[in-house]
């Protein structure tokens, strides 16, 4: 299940994040996202978990939990929706 994170520190490396979510299962992936000219980060990011139950979860535990005095948004992502090149 692919899971949504928000309200990330800028500062937060992706490793960082992963550590939070192990403790509730396999982690497969993790990517905070970037702007694409300054390689900042965007305050949010995705986690990929193996099981749906460890993501079920991890979103029930860690949604509005204080991670780096900030409170966590966690809930499942939703598909990408595809926009129009401009």
């Amino acid at each position: 299940m692919n899971i949504y994170v928000g309200n990330l520190r800028y500062n937060l490396t992706e490793e960082a994040l992963k550590d939070v979510f192990t403790e509730f299962g396999e982690v497969v992936s993790v990517k905070i996202v970037r702007d694409r000219f300054s390689g900042e980060s965007k305050g949010f990011g995705f986690v990929e978990m193996a099981s749906d139950d460890d993501a079920k979860k991890a979103i029930a535990d860690l949604n509005g939990k204080e991670v780096d005095g900030r409170a966590l948004r966690v809930n499942e992502a939703r598909p990408r929706e595809e926009r129009p090149r401009r």
